[in-house]
This record gives C-alpha cells, structure tokens and sequence, in this order.
C-alpha cells in the first residue's frame, strides 16, 4: 500500500493537513520545525525563540503554539534554560513485567527515588481489593520512577504487612519491588487485572515528578495476583505523557 506524500504507516495522513489545504499558521510551523528536530537529532539545543520565528515568518505567539504542542508530545524538553530535541519515548509493556524490566530493554537505566513508606490499617476499599479485613495493615511505597535519572513518573503500591513484613528493613527502595517478591520471599505473579485513563496530575505530583500541571499523565490502576490467584497488590502508576508510550500484544 502507498502512503501519501511518503508517509510511514503510523503516521497521520498527509501530516494532519486537510485536503483543502487550509491549516493554522502554528501548525504550519510545528510542521517545519518537526522536520528541523530530525535535522538537528536527539539532545540537539533548539535555535531561541526568536530565530525561529524570523526563520519561519510567524509571529512568537504562533510559534509557541507549536513549541507548546511539541512540548507536550514529547519532541521537546528543557535543559537548563534551554530547549533540546528529546529522545524517542519510553515503551512500556502492559503486562506482568516490571517497570525495570521495560526500562531497561530499551537500553536506559531505571531507578527510583523514595518519596515515602509508611503503614496505616485498611479502610473499606482497599481490603476488600486486597482480600484482607478491614484494619489489617497494609504498606504504602510511593516512589518516583527514573529513567536515566530522569523524572519520569509517580508510583503508589500498596500490599499487606502481613505479606512482606519486613518491607521496611529488606528492600531496598531504588530496587523492583518484583524483584524482591521474587527473589527473597519466593511469591510469583500469577495474573492482573490493570486499566489505564489521561490525567492531569495534582500540584503535588507535578512538584515530585517535575512537570507542568498541565502536561497530560498516564494513569495506569493495577490488581496484581499471586500464583495462586490470591490478591497480591494494589498500584497506581502515574507516568509523564510525553515521555512514554504503551504497548501490548493481542492474540487468541
């Protein structure tokens, strides 16, 4: 099959531009500087803003339109004062796989930085999602999830003290959570059920992870089994939209 104007399958058709030709002047510029960031290649800086509105004849107000746009489709990021071509975004896979194992297949390298662990006894909800009675303690672990010590998401798990009663003194917080479940306290994961929504994050999530309030998130809520099908944890994933995409397979 033939792409129009040599596009790439994935790829809008005709770059977005209807057939009457008739497009807003700031995606007319997003256009033109889509094309200079692949000139310019990842972790390249971007020429000022006023270069680049001299260079496409638009005004500064149109052409942070398209930046604005870039931005939050993850083509651009700050660095410093600056503005860099950004890398291509993360993929990760919705499956039982930890958020390590994703990172790192990509050739990056994930870590975490602990934001907090405490205990409280569970209220209505969360036991009945976690098969517990209502005051059994449970462990809260919230993290920001790294990649190349870049801040790239929040994560929130929560898992009965009486399952990991050591949490606070065994693991080590930068490491997978799975890894640990696996490797010192012999527990699998059998099955999960997850379901993923956009978001914007609070003014305190955008603080941890570093981002706009207004950049859209990507929330995934996970209820993670055993092996033996006997509820394991509960997790809310909040990661940054711009730098991360998911990817799953369907089959019989």
């Amino acid at each position: 099959m033939d792409y129009p104007n040599g596009q790439e399958p994935g790829a809008p058709i005709r770059s977005g531009i209807p057939e009457h030709g008739r497009i807003p002047k700031y995606y007319a510029a997003k256009v033109r500087i889509e094309a200079l960031l692949t000139e310019l290649g990842e972790g390249e800086a971007l020429p000022t803003e006023r270069d680049l509105a001299l260079r496409f004849e638009v005004s500064r107000e149109t052409l942070r339109l398209a930046l604005r746009e870039l931005h939050l489709e993850g083509r651009l990021r700050r660095l410093g004062r600056g503005t860099v071509v950004a890398g291509p975004k993360l993929e990760q896979p919705l499956s039982l796989a930890s958020y390590t194992e994703g990172v790192r297949k990509q050739g990056r390298r994930p870590g975490r930085h602990l934001v907090g662990l405490d205990r409280f006894p569970a209220q209505t909800r969360l036991a009945g999602e976690l098969g517990l009675q209502v005051g059994d303690e449970v462990w809260h672990l919230e993290r920001v999830l790294l990649a190349d010590e870049e801040r790239v998401g929040l994560e929130s798990t929560y898992v009965a003290v009486a399952r990991v009663p050591h949490l606070d003194t065994e693991f080590e917080p930068d490491s997978s959570f799975y890894a640990y479940l696996h490797e010192h306290l012999g527990i699998g994961f059998g099955n999960a059920d997850e379901r993923l929504e956009t978001v914007l994050a609070t003014p305190r999530e955008a603080l941890l992870i570093g981002t706009p309030g207004a950049l859209p998130m990507l929330l995934i809520h996970r209820l993670s089994r055993d092996t033996r099908g006997v509820p394991l944890e509960r997790v809310r994933s909040l990661y940054r939209g711009d730098r991360f995409s998911f990817t799953t397979h369907l089959g019989d």
